[in-house]
């Protein structure tokens, strides 16, 4: 075999190219929808940043709004594997694991500076478009169940709160994740590094002390 073959680069599969292509689109769409908000983003903008045509946009997300919410919904998974990866990383080499997350809130919060914007872009568009608040509940339900799985895990299987649901558990954790890094934004000095980790400990310590609330009886 010649050198000049040895380094020819390998022909992306089709798979590959389409993922490829739907990562180069996410991206420019982020920096695009962050800059200008979704009504004023056009996918005709987003296409340019992205380096390809209009038709790639469409034939891979269908519409400006599916884009969005595929977006979001990426973004939101992404944190949830990098949590994933956080908690078992610290688990084995005996860390806190609540302080290690704490650190990942900071990040996200100082270096994804466009998360923030996104996720109040989207919400305002949504609550004023039905279908579209359909569409995003939907898609983030996908993230919550893998951080719920997380939750679960790490619930005491022996304390009184054994029996709340890792579901409920996992959407308030998200909330203020996100509460946390859009207050960070406006003011860093009031989330200092460490304040998400001590919140999850908060909320940790109060569920294993409590039981959850019985259902009411029926009539």
């Amino acid at each position: 075999m010649s050198s000049e073959s040895a380094e020819r680069p390998r022909r992306l599969t089709r798979a590959e190219a389409k993922a490829r292509t739907r990562a180069l689109v996410l991206d420019a769409a982020a920096r695009t929808f962050a800059r200008k908000g979704f009504a004023g983003a056009s996918v005709e903008e987003i296409a340019e940043a992205a380096g390809f045509s209009i038709g790639a946009v469409y034939s891979n997300f269908g519409s400006k709004e599916r884009l969005f919410v595929e977006l979001l919904s990426d973004r939101a998974s992404g944190q949830v594997a990098e949590a994933e990866r956080i908690l078992a990383e610290q688990v084995e080499a005996g860390q806190s694991p609540l302080l290690a997350l704490g650190r990942m809130l900071t990040e996200v919060a100082d270096k994804d500076t466009d998360l923030g914007l996104l996720q109040a872009e989207f919400w305002l568009y949504a609550v004023r478009n039905p279908a579209a608040l359909d569409t995003l509940a939907a898609r983030m339900r996908e993230p919550r169940d893998a951080l719920a799985e997380i939750v679960s895990g790490a619930l005491d299987p022996r304390s009184p709160g054994a029996g709340t649901s890792p579901t409920a558990v996992a959407t308030v954790v998200m909330a203020l994740f996100h509460g946390l890094v859009r207050q960070r934004r406006i003011d860093p000095a009031s989330v200092p590094d460490d304040l998400f980790g001590q919140a999850l400990g908060w909320l940790f310590t109060g569920i294993e002390a409590d039981p959850p609330p019985r259902p009411s009886p029926g009539p």
